[in-house]
């Protein structure tokens, strides 16, 4: 977003002001620093989510998947930018899934790892034409595309030997699944910062967890990342994801905070104020209620 320190003539009372080359230094240097505080903010966040969940350890070998979008583009420069610094040493390997759509431009992935040094493997299965042939006219592809990729990309994490699996979801996302699963679903579930896989062989984290969509996009951008769109879901009419997604900012353009608000209350759940029977023990309360009555008398009669 370029900064508003442009002269409006309309403004009559205005000074003359600076030359022309002095208030491009200006806009350069306040451009400068706003994408510093950006950096900043997402290495915090992205740092906060890794010690608060326990992410990486020492001598993890992370592999970053690295699908071509802003997310994940972003993930793995932070990623990068905290390893200097960071208080365990670990290693970081980017991973992309070539899905073989067509017209996917095979080159910009691997032009773009080679001039950051990053150790990266290009993993080709066709699982565009398994989506393509299983998923019946009029239904969305992202169900299946996002199991075989899954699939695909945890079992390449064993044979490479990466022992966490990071994924570039960010805030947003996971709120949008949250109401997803709430909709659709019949379930209060979204997406754990830190997961454990169904079969216990691959540890998936979100480093991204606590970032906003808006600043990712903003520092993607900043950085002129090679975005590769990716035709087979964006290409497809009335998702379900992107009526929640219009959804969430339209709640946030008209109420400011509630995203983040939101995000807090899946970080602060009270499982006896919900209803699930697995999670909290109705069932016992009476019994409960019977100890505490009997501690109070007890204590009654000390006294």
């Amino acid at each position: 977003m370029q900064d508003a320190l442009i002269f409006d003539p309309r403004d009559t009372d205005a000074p003359d002001g600076p030359s022309p080359a002095a208030s491009a230094s200006t806009l350069d240097g306040r451009a400068k620093r706003e994408f510093n505080k950006l950096q900043k903010r997402l290495r915090r966040q992205v740092g906060n989510a890794i010690i608060d969940y326990g992410m990486i350890h020492e001598g993890d070998r992370v592999m970053v998947c690295l699908s071509g979008g802003k997310d994940s583009y972003t993930m793995l420069e932070i990623l990068r930018n905290l390893q200097r610094n960071a208080p365990v040493a670990f290693s970081l390997v980017a991973v992309n899934l070539d899905q073989k759509q067509p017209g996917f431009p095979e080159h910009v992935l691997p032009e773009y790892l080679e001039g950051t040094g990053v150790e990266y493997h290009i993993l080709e299965r066709d699982t565009y034409s398994v989506v393509k042939e299983k998923t019946p006219e009029g239904k969305t592809t992202c169900a299946l595309c996002s199991r075989l990729r899954r699939g695909s990309l945890y079992g390449f994490a064993e044979e490479i030997g990466a022992t966490k699996v990071a994924l570039g979801h960010h805030r947003e996302d996971i709120l949008e699944t949250l109401f997803l699963n709430m909709f659709f679903g019949g379930s209060l579930k979204a997406m754990p910062p830190k997961l454990l896989s169904d079969d216990g062989r691959n540890m998936v984290i979100r480093p991204l967890a606590y970032c906003r969509e808006a600043d990712i996009a903003e520092f993607a951008r900043r950085m002129d990342f090679p975005i590769i769109p990716c035709n087979l879901c964006g290409s497809q009419p009335n998702l379900q994801r992107q009526v929640v997604k219009e959804m969430l900012a339209d709640w946030e353009k008209r109420h400011p905070g509630r995203l983040e608000s939101m995000f807090k209350a899946v970080t602060n759940v009270a499982p006896s104020q919900l209803a699930d029977r697995e999670l909290f023990d109705f069932a016992g309360l009476e019994e409960k209620q019977a100890r505490r009555q009997a501690d109070r008398i007890a204590i009654q009669q000390e006294l």
